[in-house]
């Protein structure tokens, strides 16, 4: 498991921190609702850096609220209010407490990261058989479910099959993710093709309410929980240009960063140009998207 190094969570008056991950720190409000906070901290290779994005929390925030929006008719989400203390205003949500299913849910519409690399190796990704001679970057023939186990804080996320998935919780409730995150996917992808962009793959994570009602939660459809790509750049059999932190993990792997991956230690502070080209890109996506101005 890497060092996270994830910096102390902030006090927020009234409010009792429950827990930090990569990103977002979790805190409980007296009313017993949880106030989720999206910070600016981003992490490579399981390193979360010294170095943060400024305005990533709150852009990461607004995307997912606009794509709550978006979804509201296909599943309901945990978002319960956006009135949320001043020293976290634009980059927390007051949200429902749920019980979490232990499945991240994926979708592929298209086939990069560690789809390809099991793809590569047995012809299949979460044992579901895709055609021969695909490559990096190559769009499937329909979108397919890849569930992954959650992983500890540090360590990677597993692909698991969808058999693993119904021997966890169940095959009603198996089954009803895989069709929501199937859903989900298949409303984004389109959305986001229209404003150019294709949406290779997303991961999301459900959760139940008391009466056992499915409630999409955390964030959704953000470039820290997705693969964005310009349309008009789309070219299988080579990595794509991306809307995400790509920028800073091509930075770390580079001679220019000094930084050995295999050192077990953490990259160097990014310079302030990879902080800023990092910015724009996802300040481009957020604005390509909802049609707003950052």
């Amino acid at each position: 498991m890497a060092d996270l190094n994830i910096p102390t969570a902030p006090a927020i008056e009234g409010a009792t921190h429950l827990h930090s991950g990569k990103v977002r720190d979790l805190y409980e409000l007296p009313s017993g609702e949880l106030l989720m906070v999206a910070s600016d901290r981003i992490s490579v290779f399981d390193f979360v850096l010294d170095t943060t994005i400024p305005d990533k929390g709150e852009i990461l925030t607004r995307m997912s609220l606009w794509w709550f929006d978006q979804l509201a008719d296909l599943v309901p989400n945990h978002v319960i209010s956006t009135d949320v203390p001043d020293a976290v205003k634009g980059r927390a949500v007051v949200c429902e407490r749920l019980a979490m299913y232990p499945v991240e849910c994926v979708a592929r519409g298209y086939l990069t990261g560690s789809g390809l690399l099991d793809y590569r190796a047995s012809g299949e990704v979460c044992g579901i058989a895709l055609p021969a001679g695909l490559e990096d970057g190559s769009r499937l023939p329909e979108a397919i479910f890849t569930p992954a186990t959650k992983a500890e804080l540090g360590d990677h996320d597993e692909n698991v099959s969808y058999d693993a998935v119904v021997t966890t919780i169940g095959a009603e409730r198996a089954a009803e993710l895989r069709a929501l995150t199937l859903a989900v996917y298949s409303r984004a992808e389109s959305v986001a093709r229209e404003r150019g962009i294709v949406l290779a793959d997303t991961k999301l994570e459900f959760g139940a309410r008391p009466d056992g009602t499915t409630v999409l939660g955390d964030e959704v459809l953000t470039p820290d929980s997705s693969r964005f790509w310009p349309a008009a750049e789309w070219q299988p059999g080579r990595t794509q240009p991306s809307y995400d932190k790509q920028i800073v993990r091509n930075w770390a792997l580079s001679p220019e960063s000094g930084w050995d991956k295999a050192s077990g230690e953490a990259p160097p502070p990014v310079p302030a140009e990879v902080v800023e080209r990092t910015r724009s890109r996802y300040i481009e996506a957020y604005e390509l998207l909802t049609g707003e101005r950052w």
